[in-house]
């Protein structure tokens, strides 16, 4: 791991994995409290390092009356008073160039949504705020082609970056993760398994995206055996009525579970 700016993404004594995890989107301070409250007592307890997810808005919607927000500088702030409520960092996505320095007065960590991870101006942007930058890979990408994504990053003097995984497209409804290429970006930067997005069914008649809650822990599981440094996780206390990402999200109830399990599996894979 090299993100220094953040200490509590440095390895823990067992060598654990990071989690990134919360909502898909801020959609009220007291449901951001709630989801965080339950991340941190479990995280703390399994000695996972942990950064609390939100998403201050949504820009990429399938439909124009889509939940994309609750107004940004609200949203700003609830994920500030998390991090100082709870001593976490935090991650939000930020999809125009303006966005990088109002959003990094706010949180941690900036992240570059998939879709976007090829316009340089808004990755040169998020590098020069200093912050550690997280680059979703394309769905259409190769896992080889984000080392110029990485290089866009370092070559604005900016160290601090990870790739995060979130499947590939296939077909026009599916998505796939190929596990093959972990190792190849882990040559270029930490990598994180998005496995909640990764389970995404996109583009459906309907209008709202589909997905496979049923497979998540199959997916971390695998992540997990291939090496991550980090799992990428959206969670929920009700799902079903989630204003964003609902269909493929882990209930909140589920999530010592499954963390409980991956640390078990990392232990023996790094006794190998």
């Amino acid at each position: 791991m090299q993100l220094e700016l953040i200490p509590q993404l440095k390895h823990t004594t067992n060598n654990n994995f990071f989690l990134l995890s919360g909502p898909c989107a801020i959609e009220g301070e007291e449901m951001a409290l709630r989801i965080a409250e339950k991340i941190v007592t479990v995280t703390d307890k399994l000695k996972i390092p942990y950064v609390f997810k939100g998403s201050f808005k949504k820009a990429n919607r399938s439909r124009v009356d889509s939940f994309t927000g609750i107004g940004d500088e609200k949203a700003l702030k609830i994920l500030r008073k998390v991090s100082e409520t709870f001593e976490v960092p935090t991650v939000t996505d930020i999809h125009q160039e303006t966005d990088a320095a109002m959003a990094a007065a706010y949180v941690d960590v900036l992240q570059i949504p998939a879709f976007l991870v090829r316009q340089t101006d808004l990755v040169v942007a998020a590098a020069a705020t200093g912050k550690v930058v997280n680059l979703k890979k394309g769905q259409f990408m190769s896992p080889e082609s984000m080392k110029h994504a990485v290089t866009k990053v370092t070559d604005s003097g900016n160290n601090q970056v990870m790739i995060t995984d979130r499947g590939t497209m296939f077909g026009y409804q599916d998505m796939v993760v190929d596990f093959r290429g972990i190792p190849t970006m882990k040559s270029y930067a930490p990598v994180v398994l998005d496995v909640t997005h990764s389970l995404q069914q996109p583009n459906q008649t309907s209008g709202v995206t589909g997905g496979r809650p049923d497979m998540i822990e199959t997916i971390a599981r695998a992540g997990i055996a291939t090496g991550v440094d980090g799992i990428f996780m959206e969670t929920h206390f009700d799902p079903g009525n989630a204003k964003s990402d609902g269909a493929n999200m882990l209930h909140l109830n589920h999530l010592e579970g499954l963390l409980t399990n991956l640390v078990a599996l990392r232990k023996t894979v790094n006794q190998l």
